[in-house]
């Protein structure tokens, strides 16, 4: 692996990085609690074919943290990731790919810049239309989904930081199996977790975010991303959905209504990975992802 920092605007974005620059470039978008390293396997199984790009983004690990919940809107999520985008591929297409909150950008940027993109690849992470019409709609996604108001809540921080981050671990186990969570692995998340005001601006994400979730027995018919136009949230490459089917935090549900939104879909289900499916089956999800992005076409070079 390969270390350094870009500068994007006002925020400063710890990367890491691995395979060779002159190889199509994927740039990969972790979710919440995480860090860059929660694509790391992935990343290595990759490096042979691609020059894979993961950023700490912002609030997260060792890039900036700008205060205030406005500056974790997607609009400036996104901006992260297109002004990275461009110094690494100028001019040309890359690979985007994202899970869990980091899905949400790439759907963001996807929608914003489908001329940048050749392919999008989401691993249990979900359209934000299709999320929301779930949490509405079906009654097991919304109870899966009241973990959302413990995590808005203003002492949310305070709660996740004490006793050695105990809270924060029992909501990642509760979201699928941690078997895989060794100790190394468990120091290097609560080092990433302890950086000074991480916690505060990770916590931002959800606050910033438009994602509507009633308490189980309230009554809500409509939220704001119901109201986009669906033209506005087509994803127009062709687009690569990974999906565990053992996730505690998103259900099946979330994935109906999809190709509405995205002509040139497929989707690929792994049977009893989880949540983390990341770390739980990285050799999997590469090469789902290898056989998704490299033409099998006898004879013919590596295309994207």
């Amino acid at each position: 692996m390969r270390f350094g920092f870009f500068d994007v605007g006002d925020v400063r974005l710890h990367v890491a990085s691995t395979g060779d620059p002159a190889n199509p470039l994927i740039i990969c978008l972790h979710g919440f609690p995480e860090y860059w390293a929660a694509w790391q396997e992935v990343m290595l199984e990759l490096a042979g074919d691609f020059h894979v790009v993961a950023p700490d983004q912002r609030g997260f690990n060792l890039s900036s943290k700008p205060a205030g919940e406005e500056a974790y809107r997607a609009k400036h999520l996104v901006a992260d990731v297109a002004a990275l985008a461009d110094q690494l591929s100028p001019g040309k297409p890359f690979i985007l790919a994202g899970h869990d909150w980091g899905a949400s950008i790439a759907y963001a940027y996807a929608f914003a810049h489908p001329d940048r993109l050749t392919r999008l690849v989401i691993a249990n992470g979900v359209h934000p239309v299709c999320f929301q019409r779930a949490i509405l709609e079906d009654a097991g996604q919304r109870r899966a989904s009241q973990y959302f108001h413990k995590l808005r809540a203003a002492d949310a921080a305070e709660r996740m930081v004490e006793d050695d981050f105990a809270r924060t671990l029992r909501m990642i186990a509760g979201f699928s199996k941690t078997d895989w969570m060794t100790p190394e692995i468990e120091a290097q998340y609560r080092a990433a977790w302890a950086r000074p005001g991480a916690m505060q601006a990770m916590l931002h994400w959800y606050n910033s975010s438009p994602v509507v979730v009633p308490r189980p027995d309230e009554v809500v018919t409509d939220a704001p991303l119901l109201a986009m136009e669906a033209d506005r949230a087509k994803v127009r490459m062709p687009h690569l959905v990974i999906w565990g089917d053992a996730d505690e935090a998103l259900r099946p549900v979330c994935l109906e209504g999809l190709d509405r939104f995205a002509d040139d879909l497929t989707v690929k289900k792994v049977a009893g990975a989880g949540h983390w499916i990341l770390h739980e089956k990285p050799k999997e999800v590469a090469d789902i992802m290898r056989k998704f992005l490299v033409p099998a076409t006898a004879g013919s070079d590596k295309q994207i």
